[in-house]
Order: C-alpha cells, then structure tokens, then sequence
C-alpha cells in the first residue's frame, strides 16, 4: 500500500474543523496530523476569505506546510487571487466538497498540482487580463517580471547583436544597454548574459 498522505486540517470554527477531519479521518489515501509541521498537505475551512483565512494560510507555510488547500462557503475570483497569494494551491467550496472531492484535491496538491472550481477559471483569466492591460502594461511590465525594453534588449542579445549594436538598433547608450542587462541578470539572480537569455527562452518571450 502507497504511504498515506498526512494531513493538517485548520480552522478558526471548531465545528468546521472536525467535520472536514471526520470526512477524512479513515480514508485509505490520508492521515490526519495533529500538528502543521507534521503534514504534507493542510486543508483551510473557512465561510470566506477574509484577513484571518490568508493570514492562516502564511502562518501555515511558515511553519512547514509545503501544499494548502482552501474550503471556503463563499468563493469568487477575487477570493481566489487573495488565497493564491497567501499560498493556496487548490481550491474547493464547501458545498462541492464530498469526500471524494478533498481525497482529490488532496492528492493533486501532494503531487505539486492545483485544482480551482470550474467556473472561477473564466473569470480569474478575466482579472489576469485586466491586470495585465490595466495596470502591468501602462508601466512598461508583464507577468515575466520583465519590462518591454528589457524583453527587446535580450531578443537582440539573443540575436547575437553586442553592446554597441544593440545600443545604436534601440537609440539608447551603451551605458543604458549595459545598465538593463545588469538590472535584469541581478534582479532574477542570473548570472550572465546567457542565462538572461535562456530565461526569456523558457518564458516564451522570445
């Protein structure tokens, strides 16, 4: 038999708490953990998200818990960006929440996979959006950590261009053209001009 996954079950609501450890208490797939750093997996049980659920979910990741789960009653796109933020990689709300269900969820996010309610997709890939056009791309940025200069100076060094010839394709200095590979290569801790370049590469930027 595959070793059971221990699981660390919070929430603010002791009743909640030993319903969603009842559910899971005796399945095959899961032990229940007395303790946060002895679990692979903590599931959060909460009405909403709100300042105390996130701050939960840190405190559950600082003391060890590599994959946390949110069941939350009240669930929405904006409630899902707060727990991804607060590290949750897996979302379920109460009502879908069978036993069934939170074995899944549970082993998904042992494996390092997520799981989000259908519905939210659509409307999370909404906000990425707007976020993207309202407030990343006004200054210059994307979601790769990258703005448009830096993305456009990396293709040519990926083209083999120099300094020089970079400098005089972009009309900028050699000293701007030097200054936005070291800012990028110190500030995702690459160590080169290659390395830059590679990481353009595997985000698709290039």
């Amino acid at each position: 038999m595959a070793l059971r996954i221990p699981v660390f079950v919070f929430a603010h609501d002791p009743v909640l708490q030993a319903g969603v450890q009842s559910q899971l208490r005796g399945q095959p797939e899961i032990e229940i953990a007395e303790a946060p750093d002895r679990s692979r997996v903590a599931v959060v049980v909460a009405d909403q998200v709100d300042i105390d659920v996130t701050t939960a979910m840190r405190g559950l990741q600082r003391n060890g818990v590599p994959r946390i789960i949110g069941v939350i009653a009240l669930l929405d796109a904006s409630g899902v960006i707060s727990m991804a933020e607060a590290g949750a990689c897996a979302m379920l709300r109460r009502r879908d929440s069978t036993t069934a269900a939170l074995v899944h969820a549970v082993q998904l996010a042992d494996r390092g996979d997520g799981s989000l309610p259908p519905d939210l997709l659509g409307e999370l890939l909404a906000q990425v959006g707007r976020l993207q056009q309202e407030v990343l791309a006004p200054r210059g940025l994307s979601f790769s950590g990258l703005a448009d200069r830096e993305v456009e100076v990396l293709r040519l060094v990926a083209d083999g261009l120099d300094t020089s010839e970079i400098a005089q394709r972009l009309s900028y200095s050699e000293r701007t053209i030097k200054n936005v590979i070291h800012d990028v290569t110190t500030r995702l801790n690459l160590r080169n001009r290659a390395q830059a370049v590679a990481y353009v590469v595997r985000q698709g930027l290039i």
